[in-house]
């Protein structure tokens, strides 16, 4: 499932996955949040976290996750994802290059810095 994460900036929506995540997770929380986000500002700047309690994405998830590319390239600001699962890191390092934002991983340590990154605050040393 995908949880919401409260108390962030002004302009970043969080989230946090738990367990597998479905398509249906998207479809329910992401999706909405994203839509609603952009009928009030011009971009969307996201918090990310696969932690412990992540456990997977199904095939619809994934498929999902893709089509989020499908919103306009300019509404799209930052993307922060926390996370210390190295595999997931290095995959989405190797594919930043085709994300229409701008997208940096994070240690789960480091969520406060993550957080802040994507508000647009000024630089923070990642650990």
């Amino acid at each position: 499932m995908i949880e919401t994460l409260s108390d962030l900036p002004d302009g970043v929506l969080g989230f946090r996955a738990v367990g597998e995540i479905s398509a249906s997770d998207y479809e329910a929380v992401l999706d909405p949040a994203i839509d609603a986000a952009l009928e009030v500002r011009d971009r969307v700047n996201i918090v990310f976290v696969l932690g412990d309690e992540f456990e997977r994405y199904s095939l619809g998830a994934m498929w999902q996750d893709a089509a989020l590319g499908g919103k306009p390239h300019s509404r799209w600001g930052r993307i922060a994802l926390v996370t210390n699962h190295s595999l997931i890191a290095e995959i989405v390092h190797g594919v930043a290059f085709m994300v229409p934002a701008e997208v940096k991983v994070f240690p789960l340590e480091a969520l406060d810095s993550a957080t802040h990154w994507a508000g647009g605050a000024a630089e923070t040393k990642q650990a």
